[in-house]
């Protein structure tokens, strides 16, 4: 019988050639092949779950049509209401993510406070018993 890899060989090659078909994806885009783009995310997809890993960290498809989504390049993205807005050009399908953490850390960035700061934190008890 043939010996199989480990798992974690799988996986670190999964990543790896998923995260040469993202950058290859996103060239294409910028090279106006769609096509071709469309291709290279859903042979990522397909790696990524034959490879139980995610796909590359940071990388934007549309989870419509696989259309790599490159701001400036070929998305709108807009910030309305807590939430950062994307659509894709060529389904027209919407994507919202919301960013509270940021404007939390934004918040207490302004006022001096941070999260941590109260009773049942250790800073906060060593700053009660000073």
């Amino acid at each position: 019988m043939a010996k199989h890899p480990a798992r974690s060989a799988v996986r670190y090659i999964g990543m790896r050639r998923s995260a040469r078909l993202a950058e290859l994806s996103a060239e294409a885009v910028r090279e106006g092949r769609e096509d071709r783009a469309i291709r290279y995310v859903s042979l990522a997809r397909a790696v990524c779950g034959k490879s139980q890993t995610p796909m590359p960290e940071g990388f934007a498809y549309c989870r419509e049509c696989l259309l790599p989504l490159l701001p400036g390049v070929n998305c709108t993205v807009r910030l309305t209401g807590g939430k950062v807005v994307s659509a894709c050009p060529r389904c027209g399908t919407v994507r919202r993510m919301p960013y509270i953490r940021e404007q939390k850390e934004a918040r207490f960035e302004r006022t001096g406070r941070h999260q941590n700061d109260g009773e049942g934190s250790e800073e906060g008890a060593n700053q009660a018993q000073r």
